[in-house]
């Protein structure tokens, strides 16, 4: 049954689960399938304990969807990733960031049972931002080229470098063709030398209510270069995840992520209007 208030819509529509429905994600995530005529929210669920109106169980909202969004923490994450596999469904979003190396592992296992899409950022304008900072860095070599990136948040954000800014600097090794961990510069303090040739670094602000900002600059001796991306509401990220759960469902099982949604892989992309 959909929750209270919901009416529901022809069985031709996508049926989606949102987990940690309570939070702020949360609610702007139901929003948006709300407002999505070919989406029906089919199920809220939260934390074991946690109740409000129209809230299920976990197990109910599994059952009654095509496709799960989950934005709340990396642990809840990965536990619902491990559940959904075993039972073989349904396909997932996952738009929460400060994962762990462990957690990724069981992330990946889940994903050879279930179609499974992980970003750390689901702003469609920004996922389009990591296709071409990664044809810049292919185009903008280190040998003349620094690249720094730059990130703030509000002040309740608990990781840092964000998600994405470390989605940025993973594309932009990828354009050059280096390891990701080989050449990111997370901080700096104290008396640092010279920069490293090659070296991808990372500035952070945290404070008030900023919802996110982020940059990539290409520096040379004679002139800097920029791509840039402002978030100014939390529904941006909510609207980018309703594309992304169109394109998944009916995917076979893989591991994947906005930038095979928005056609920057090989896999075939969906057409966002």
């Amino acid at each position: 049954m959909p929750p209270a208030g919901v009416t529901p819509l022809p069985d031709t529509s996508i049926k989606i689960a949102v987990g940690g429905a309570l939070g702020r994600m949360g609610r702007a995530m139901c929003d948006a399938v709300l407002a999505d005529p070919g989406m029906e929210l089919a199920a809220r669920f939260d934390r074991p304990g946690l109740t409000g109106e129209g809230i299920v169980g976990q197990d109910e909202a599994l059952a009654s969807a095509d496709v799960v969004v989950d934005f709340s923490t990396p642990a809840a994450s990965t536990a619902l990733a491990e559940v959904c596999a075993g039972r073989g469904g349904p396909a997932l979003l996952l738009g929460a960031t400060g994962f762990e190396a462990g957690q990724i592992a069981i992330i990946e296992s889940a994903a050879r049972r279930v179609a499974i899409v992980r970003a750390g950022n689901f702003s469609l304008g920004l996922n389009m931002m990591l296709g071409f900072v990664e044809q810049t860095a292919r185009q903008l070599g280190p040998d003349t080229y620094d690249i720094e990136i730059f990130e703030a948040h509000h002040r309740r954000k608990i990781d840092a470098p964000s998600g994405a800014a470390l989605m940025l600097g993973e594309a932009a090794a990828r354009g050059r063709d280096v390891s990701f961990s080989s050449v990111a510069k997370r901080g700096r303090d104290g008396i640092t030398g010279p920069r490293t040739p090659g070296e991808i670094g990372f500035s952070v602000v945290r404070g008030g209510g900023i919802v996110g900002e982020h940059s990539v600059s290409f520096i040379a001796e004679d002139e800097s270069f920029t791509l840039s991306h402002s978030a100014r509401d939390r529904g941006l990220f909510a609207r980018g995840a309703v594309v992304a759960a169109r394109w998944v469902v009916g995917r076979p099982a893989g591991h994947y992520s906005m930038r095979d949604v928005l056609g920057f892989s090989d896999k075939t992309s969906v057409l966002v209007g």
